[in-house]
């Protein structure tokens, strides 16, 4: 027998009340009942998932990771049985480093416009598909092409190139600056979602020192620091402003090219009229 979602659903009440007791209180069971359910799981597993005293109840450690992945399918349950209740829908549109930057606000008031019985959500997923690959989100905007074939694209659209740099730093009093100039100091990249990569560059005119970073928060401290400067899309410019920190277009570099995307296997609901949407931000 596999895994059953009231197993999962006994091992989250087990956690979040402190003991089986309680669970069985807030699931309306018997306590033997959550204990047959909490067994079962943990034989399909073939692993121990808690740890019984008592006086306490405390998880393993695959108990915690079996955890974690259970919450999420409940959250997503729960969302499916909402929706259906609702008889309204809700399209997740994830985004790796930034959603439109100044369109976004535009773009939501349009949707509300549009799409009348369908909720927005816009969120932060720093992966290379923006949780497309993991599910967790229906469409995405990316601003690099994942190297995933389940993912189907188009462009819609493409923003200015800025160099974003220390306040301190010796370009900042520019008004625009060159590719040559911001490679004469450590430049920060994303190499997994970013949109600046080596290529932007001649290959003789490379930056001599490349800085990974993982997501934009490090990216931004990382510079504020001094330390290197990096090169994103204007849109990152409007989302992120910090103090001691400039934004300055690169007056050489080609623009960034922005794609809706999505997943072949299950395309998002609307899909062409959503394209439609992001693709009249841009013009």
């Amino acid at each position: 027998m596999g895994v059953e979602l009231r197993q999962l659903r006994c091992l989250a009440a087990v956690v979040e009340e402190g003991s089986f007791t309680d669970a069985a209180i807030e699931l309306r069971m018997s306590q033997a009942a959550v204990s047959r359910n909490i067994a079962a799981l943990e034989h399909t597993l073939g692993v121990r998932l808690v740890e019984r005293t008592t006086r306490s109840v405390a998880l393993t450690l695959s108990g915690e990771r079996v955890l974690a992945k259970a919450r999420r399918l409940l959250l997503l349950l729960g969302e499916l049985e909402q929706e259906a209740r609702a008889g309204t829908g809700k399209i997740r549109i994830g985004y790796a480093w930034s959603a439109l930057g100044e369109r976004t606000t535009e773009f939501q008031r349009r949707w509300a416009a549009t799409f009348v019985d369908t909720e927005l959500q816009l969120i932060h997923s720093n992966s290379p598909t923006a949780g497309l690959a993991d599910g967790t989100t229906d469409f995405a905007i990316l601003r690099r092409l994942p190297e995933v074939a389940a993912v189907e694209h188009i462009r819609i659209g493409a923003e200015k190139r800025y160099c974003v740099m220390s306040s301190a730093d010796p370009l900042a009093p520019r008004r625009s600056v060159t590719l040559a100039q911001i490679a004469q100091r450590p430049v920060a990249m994303d190499l997994r979602t970013g949109s600046t990569t080596l290529e932007l560059w001649p290959e003789r005119g490379r930056p001599q020192e490349v800085i990974a970073i993982h997501d934009v928060d490090d990216w931004l401290t990382l510079i504020g620091s001094g330390a290197a400067r990096g090169i994103t899309a204007e849109s990152t410019m409007h989302q992120y402003r910090r103090r001691g920190l400039v934004y300055r277009p690169v007056r050489d570099a080609p623009p960034v090219p922005v794609y809706a995307a999505w997943s072949k296997k299950d395309p998002p609901r609307e899909r062409e009229r959503i394209v439609e949407l992001l693709a009249g931000l841009y013009g």
